[in-house]
């Protein structure tokens, strides 16, 4: 039997043991993958009212609007939830470097067989 959540219409989302959903955010320009976060359903309330990427930091135990203290802020493009509603996919607007090092994407690093090595921006 199918699920209503699959393939309804109605936002339901299915929260992991800690109250939390996965968040993809991507380049609404470049379609770049720029970070991989969590959000609580305050983090995905909050961004479905504001336009801005909010998520639940973990590692802080809190809840924190991205760029509120650098000002990089998400503007958010669209807002989608996957299939059975566990994970969202959030395209942005970046109002510069995503990541907290200062690079513009967490994924600025290439893994191969003599270890890491950075990415260019463009590849």
């Amino acid at each position: 039997m199918e699920d209503a959540r699959d393939r309804g219409l109605t936002l339901n989302p299915r929260y992991d043991g800690n109250g939390l959903i996965t968040a993809v955010v991507t380049d609404a320009g470049s379609g770049d993958v720029l970070m991989v976060a969590h959000m609580n359903a305050q983090a995905l309330a909050l961004t479905i009212e504001t336009g801005l990427a909010h998520f639940w930091s973990r590692s802080r135990g809190s809840l924190w609007k991205k760029g509120e203290t650098s000002g990089n802020m998400l503007a958010v493009r669209d807002l989608r939830i996957d299939c059975d509603q566990d994970a969202v996919w959030i395209k942005a607007d970046p109002a510069g470097p995503t990541c907290h090092t200062g690079a513009r994407s967490c994924f600025f690093r290439r893994i191969g067989a003599e270890g890491l090595s950075e990415v260019d921006a463009a590849d």
